[in-house]
């Protein structure tokens, strides 16, 4: 039973990951934003839903520590797991924003995160706060400031007669298949999981990730095969940065998350580190362009730290 959930859980995700990479595009068309933006906020905001609810449902449960192991797992897989198996199907081109703008963004949260963790081992109630407010401004600053003809590969020209309630629809049937795709996947995971005796949280930084990052391969994959690259790259950059100042600021909001010794001395280092082995790999030895090579060095990579968070 619990393969079924899996197997049904991947096919949601699929599903949702298609109509969310089709209403984002339509959007860039008909407001004419540029679709690296819409990958950076409505497509970003939406995969990173599974981590929300995850993360919310832990705290209201009791358990908000779910809520830091989450993100950190999802914020590695996206980067290790889903732009290393993306760049291993297709070259993707890195754009000057990425290095101006979005990365310097990325990685100022991930050390913002750090420190708040760092000082007590808990992410007060305060500092989700501030992680929330800060992502606030970092909406605002892309939507104001981003060059709104910067279209990038193919555009499916029918997405221009596209009706503002058909793009309701969509966006609604997406949000409704992401939620219900990433419940099985990670239910059925998860069960899987505690029958061969996995603990919780091996399975919240590991399984629980992948499970909550299946959106934001499922939505790469299909921006890939359409040729959009420019909301692949923005959706996962994007995805980290929500992940951090929506999932962790809102949850810490609710109730503040206290941080397992070993979250501190290990997850969170190798999330830093994903974070710099990208833009190293983008900029050498070819810059712009991440290739299969790199890809597969960033996937190596990841199967390394699953290896890791298992064995210890």
């Amino acid at each position: 039973m619990n393969i079924i959930f899996i197997f049904l859980g991947f096919l949601l995700l699929v599903v949702g990951g298609e109509f969310i990479v089709r209403s984002s595009v339509a959007l860039s068309l008909k407001f004419n934003i540029s679709k690296f933006v819409i990958g950076m906020t409505v497509v970003s905001f939406a995969t990173s839903l599974p981590e929300l609810i995850v993360s919310v449902n832990a705290a209201l449960n009791n358990s908000p520590s779910i809520a830091i192991n989450n993100v950190i797992g999802s914020n590695i897989a996206n980067i290790g797991l889903v732009l290393g198996l993306v760049s291993i199907l297709g070259k993707i081109t890195v754009d000057n924003y990425f290095y101006k703008r979005d990365w310097p963004w990325m990685f100022f949260f991930s050390l913002l995160m750090w420190f708040f963790i760092s000082q007590d081992s808990v992410l007060q109630k305060y500092e989700g706060l501030i992680l929330f407010l800060i992502l606030i401004f970092f909406t605002l600053t892309i939507i104001k400031k981003s060059n709104y003809l910067d279209f990038k590969g193919s555009i499916d020209d029918e997405l221009l007669k596209t009706s503002n309630f058909k793009i309701f629809v969509w966006l609604i049937i997406s949000s409704i298949t992401l939620y219900f795709g990433s419940e099985f996947l990670v239910d059925g995971a998860v069960n899987l999981a505690k029958q061969i005796s996995i603990s919780e949280a091996v399975i919240s930084v590991t399984i629980v990730a992948i499970g909550t990052s299946v959106p934001e391969l499922a939505a790469s994959l299909v921006a890939i095969a359409k040729k959009e690259e420019g909301i692949s790259v923005g959706n996962l950059i994007g995805s980290n940065i929500y992940n951090i100042g929506s999932v962790l600021g809102i949850t810490a909001m609710i109730k503040e998350i206290p941080i397992a010794e070993e979250i501190i001395q290990r997850d969170i280092i190798w999330m830093l580190i994903f974070a710099l082995i990208v833009i190293i790999l983008a900029i050498i030895p070819r810059k712009n362009y991440l290739t299969s090579f790199k890809g597969l060095i960033m996937f190596s990579m990841y199967l390394y730290f699953i290896y890791i968070a298992f064995v210890q």
